[in-house]
């Protein structure tokens, strides 16, 4: 369940960059802007390898410590873990 809300993600990001729409500024120190980068998997080479390796460790953080799925939830893709309880 939760990957399937991440592929949602993903494909949501890139309709987003393949209809033109980017952030504003800089994507590193040399000056590279937002819209420099194009749309997909091209992107890959153009973001700094510092940049990835900050991306997989956030996600890695998030998956290892606070997106757990908890076992006897209430329900399938119950996530509370106590940081932040919606209901």
């Amino acid at each position: 369940l939760k990957h399937g809300r991440i592929s949602m993600l993903a494909v949501l990001g890139h309709i987003v960059t393949a209809a033109g729409i980017r952030l504003p500024g800089a994507i590193d120190l040399s000056g590279t802007s937002f819209t420099d980068v194009p749309a997909g998997v091209a992107a890959l080479s153009k973001v700094p390898a510092s940049g990835l390796a900050q991306i997989f460790l956030f996600v890695g953080i998030l998956e290892l410590s606070v997106m757990k799925d908890i076992t006897g939830g209430e329900f399938v893709g119950d996530f509370r873990n106590g940081y932040i309880d919606f209901g």
